[in-house]
């Protein structure tokens, strides 16, 4: 038996065919563009506080935030919406086809739901808190030191990459098969390795980000600026 054929077929009877499609578009164009792009972006984390700065939470343009933000969000909304339908719409049944399959199915539904954790709480603090509550972009120093010295922000960032990377590079994959790009068993076959070099290239920027983040908050300079920004902020103790 196929190993995509025993996964459950609750989902494409209660998905319609153009939901289905308009999900799946969505995820990729315009969510895995700006994913790719932002893992990308926080590579400078290498060069320093102020090349992150630049390059992560900058916007040449008084508009370009709020457009990016619309751009993303409106997408990311309808994809989350139509996710949790099909989550919720089909009954495992690994138990009984324990294929391969099957497996890369009900794990893509896991770390989908883990991502959207992920995301909620990195928009929240990442993005909307510092600029709501503080009146500006979440500063490098406070970030950096955030990956250093407390450990569950850094298991949260990791586990979080981690399911980005395989959720968009396992979702690349459905994409071409929901839209008739791979048709055959065969076809897919042959794409499953280029979908684990994709996992395994985002992985190893978003991984690679928070190294430099990670040792980037160790430092004397760092430390003392984050020691600053917290007094500006009223913030007396820490976590």
């Amino acid at each position: 038996m196929s190993t995509h054929a025993a996964t459950a077929t609750a989902v494409p009877q209660k998905t319609p065919l153009l939901q289905s499609r308009l999900g799946s578009f969505l995820a990729v164009v315009p969510l895995s563009i700006w994913v790719v792009n932002h893992l990308w972006d926080n590579l400078a984390a290498f060069s320093g506080g102020a090349a992150w700065q630049s390059s992560v939470t900058q916007y040449k343009h008084p508009y370009a935030q709020a457009f990016t933000f619309i751009i993303v969000m409106l997408p990311l909304l309808f994809h989350t919406g139509w996710g949790l339908v099909r989550m919720f719409s089909f009954k495992p049944n690994n138990l009984a086809y324990p294929y391969y399959g099957n497996l890369k199915y009900i794990v893509q539904r896991v770390a989908g739901l883990g991502v959207l954790f992920f995301i909620g709480a990195h928009v929240w603090l990442a993005f909307l808190q510092p600029r709501l509550i503080y009146g500006g972009a979440e500063p490098f120093a406070a970030i950096a030191y955030e990956m250093r010295w407390h450990a569950p922000t850094l298991m949260v960032y990791v586990l979080g990459v981690l399911g980005t990377a395989y959720h968009l590079a396992n979702g690349i994959q459905g994409f071409a098969m929901g839209w008739g790009l791979l048709a055959s068993e065969r076809s897919m076959r042959r794409f499953e390795p280029w979908s684990i070099v994709i996992f395994l290239v985002l992985l190893g920027i978003g991984w690679g980000a928070l190294f430099a983040l990670h040792k980037a908050g160790g430092t004397e300079e760092v430390m003392q600026e984050r020691a600053r920004i917290m007094q500006a902020r009223g913030v007396q103790s820490d976590h």
